[in-house]
């Protein structure tokens, strides 16, 4: 099929696979034309490298195990980040250490001004 005066053409796609591309796109913000976009550039660079098909969806299954398993964990590690600042900041060591490098950037600009 010969390109449109724009550079784009259309193709007929199975709805199973657009309705799949519409919830792929979404958390990523891409139009359903740019996620499918985005997969026929990942399958032409999984030709390229040699990947058979199920060596790809192996690789794949194992990136959405371990995103599965970061986005799990994440809740806890944040919870534990606000810990650990909400600690230092009662016990006056969050409030040294920023007085600490506001002193040193202060005399790191004087000593600036003075060269």
């Amino acid at each position: 099929m010969p390109a449109s005066p724009t550079g784009f053409s259309s193709v007929k796609l199975p709805a199973a696979l657009v309705q799949q591309a519409r919830e792929a796109a979404q958390p990523l913000r891409r139009s359903v034309a740019g996620q499918v976009e985005y997969w026929a550039t990942l399958g032409r660079i999984v030709e390229h490298s040699g990947l058979t098909a199920q060596e790809a969806q192996a690789a794949i299954q194992k990136y959405e195990a371990a995103a599965k398993q970061a986005r799990e964990e994440a809740p806890d590690a944040l919870e534990a980040l606000k810990m650990r600042v909400l600690a230092a900041s009662t016990n006056g060591v969050l409030q040294a250490h920023i007085r600490t490098i506001v002193e040193e950037n202060r005399q790191q600009a004087v000593q600036r001004a003075a060269a």
